[in-house]
């Protein structure tokens, strides 16, 4: 994976020029005509368009490129927001990166998307179908989300929320989506949502490494600080406990504090001033001068 990312980061500096400008305009445009059109159209519009495997081979080439113009919803109001939502994220890691990786990115979701769909459809003999770039768009939206974590979007324009938190739920949705195939005895569909997750795991290898690598040092980080608050805690609570005293044991060190059922006197004989509990005030070796 590191030498891939490395790979892909010098060619993209190799050739600042590779990629297609806006290239996330081009493909919020094409959602909203195809999406327009949908809605006044009879039967299965969107099929002509979408990719797979035997319409590629019977020379439907166009359907390569085509299936990330099919929309999520035909819904007009619903269309709107996605795509405007869609080209904000685009055109910022368009910003970020440069026209050549985020290109790359883009396109190298696509490419995986078809060759996942393609090497599925081989393998069961069924032609899996592809509508839109659901995926693709959703792994856009995390490297988005990694790079911006603390950018906050108004949900249901009403509630402010940090990408970080629609991320999380992101996640959840790939995994959630992958499980559900998977029980659902339609194993072939998860590829779609794998290949997406490989595409973000392989442009963010060393992100996520070091975001790893860093959780397992913060980790040893909390545990030894815990252990060390907990002997400091211990050591306060022993000082509580020893210090403060008014009377000492100076055979066993017991104080009036420690076990408040003791009576302890001082002994005449010593030399100096020695306490002692009611154990040791008649059993002890006296002190002949001030040091014990």
């Amino acid at each position: 994976m590191k030498k891939l990312n490395q790979a892909i980061d010098r060619f993209c500096i190799l050739h600042p020029n590779f990629g297609i400008p806006n290239l996330m305009l081009y493909v919020v445009i094409g959602n909203v005509v195809l999406g327009l059109l949908s809605n006044f159209s009879n039967g299965n519009f969107l099929s002509f368009f979408s990719y797979t495997l035997s319409g590629l081979l019977h020379g439907q080439v166009w359907r390569l490129i085509t299936f990330v113009l099919i929309p999520e919803s035909t819904s007009p109001f619903y269309l709107l927001i996605t795509c405007y939502f869609y080209y904000w994220i685009g055109s910022t890691l368009e910003r970020q990166w440069g026209t050549a990786k985020f290109t790359t990115y883009y396109l190298s979701g696509m490419l995986l998307t078809v060759l996942g769909a393609s090497i599925v459809s081989l393998i069961t003999g069924y032609s899996i179908p592809v509508y839109g770039a659901n995926y693709v768009n959703f792994a856009m939206f995390m490297a988005f989300a990694l790079l911006y974590p603390d950018a906050q979007v108004l949900l249901f324009f009403v509630f402010p929320i940090r990408m970080k938190w629609l991320a999380y739920i992101d996640v959840f949705y790939f995994f959630f989506d992958i499980v559900r195939y998977i029980a659902a005895g339609r194993w072939y569909y998860s590829i779609m949502p794998i290949v997406a997750l490989l595409n973000f795991v392989i442009f963010f290898w060393p992100e996520l490494t070091r975001f790893w690598g860093l959780e397992r040092h913060q980790s040893k980080q909390a545990t030894h600080f815990h252990n060390t608050v907990r002997a400091q805690q211990r050591q306060e609570q022993y000082q509580q406990q020893t210090q403060g005293f008014r009377h000492k044991c100076a055979v066993c060190g017991r104080t009036d504090v420690t076990n408040p059922e003791l009576q302890f006197r001082y002994c005449s004989k010593c030399a100096g001033y020695h306490c002692f509990c009611s154990d040791h005030i008649f059993n002890h070796v006296h002190f002949t001068d001030e040091q014990p």
